[in-house]
């Protein structure tokens, strides 16, 4: 697959508009609908928003950099590996373990009870990668570490469950016996949330297998994914270094812009164009999953991406 891409805007609504549930049925069709890129952006987050993006997406730098022992004892082989770190477990579609990235993986039950580290066994059987209990980082390694994701976590939630109270207004009017808040019920009260930070390691030209070298074309199979835009980072010029005491230091300084303008996120349209769609790094991303299109009855419609490696 070699890409040759166009740039396309992304629907964007302010957080405001969906606090007074003022986004219109044309902006959620022309987001999600079936001739739609399946992506919608909200700006105008909390003040906090940005300061919790850049610890959280600096700490996968410093986590990344860890020992391999350390990183070892932050894995989780009986959820297979689906809770902590994670790299080299998943096979790309060339059949080659995947080491180009590493990933963190948290389960959001702290979202329901603070005092949940993930979904309850009884209630989710056979589904370890649910069940496993959240491992940490050493909060003397990476002080922030537990905090910031889990404040950053609840923040995308929450704006979700905005997201998805939109969502519900249109279908409950074009979608004949639709549950009224159903959407809305199951983002806020869901024990399954998974959150994943992704750090994806430098790579080059040989090494790159094709153009979804970071992450292969898929649909999500949630309801709805948020995201926050990449931080790009020259690691050789700013390395994730612990500062004496063994610590992670401050958030790493940020790059204006991607090294690589191709590098990024894109996605399938439905006429089979290969778009390429940029987040601002002050805004959150909500994309549509397969079981919101089922719950739509195909209303909205999830869509094929991939993410592209510089």
């Amino acid at each position: 697959m070699d890409i040759t891409a166009n740039t396309a805007e992304a629907v964007t609504v302010s957080l405001q508009e969906l606090v007074d549930g003022t986004v219109s049925f044309d902006t959620l069709t022309k987001a999600f609908g079936p001739s739609s890129l399946g992506i919608i952006l909200v700006k105008d987050l909390p003040p906090t928003f940005t300061d919790l993006r850049a610890k959280v997406l600096s700490n996968a730098s410093y986590l990344a950099a860890l020992p391999e022992p350390e990183l070892d004892s932050l894995t989780s082989p009986e959820s297979k590996y689906l809770v902590g770190w994670s790299c080299g477990k998943e096979t790309l579609k060339s059949g080659h373990f995947d080491t180009l990235k590493g990933s963190y993986y948290v389960n959001c039950a702290f979202y329901q009870d603070a005092s949940l580290d993930s979904a309850p066994a009884d209630d989710f059987p056979d589904l370890p990668q649910y069940t496993a209990p959240n491992i940490w980082p050493s909060p003397t390694r990476l002080p922030e570490f537990r905090s910031s994701v889990e404040s950053l976590c609840g923040l995308i939630i929450d704006t979700a469950a905005l997201v998805a109270k939109a969502c519900d207004r249109y279908a409950e009017a074009n979608i004949e016996g639709y549950k009224p808040g159903y959407l809305h019920h199951v983002v806020t009260t869901s024990l399954t949330t998974k959150a994943r930070l992704l750090h994806y390691f430098p790579g080059n030209q040989e090494e790159a297998e094709s153009d979804d070298d970071w992450c292969a074309t898929h649909l999500d199979h949630g309801c709805l994914t948020g995201l926050t835009s990449a931080m790009f980072l020259d690691e050789a010029a700013s390395p994730p270094t612990l500062d004496p005491s063994g610590s992670a230091s401050a958030p790493l300084p940020e790059l204006p812009r991607s090294p690589d303008p191709s590098a990024g996120l894109y996605i399938r349209s439905r006429t089979d164009e290969i778009v390429k769609v940029n987040i601002p790094k002050d805004c959150l991303a909500f994309q549509t999953g397969e079981a919101l299109q089922l719950i739509t009855r195909g209303k909205f419609m999830a869509v094929p991406h991939f993410v592209k490696g510089g």
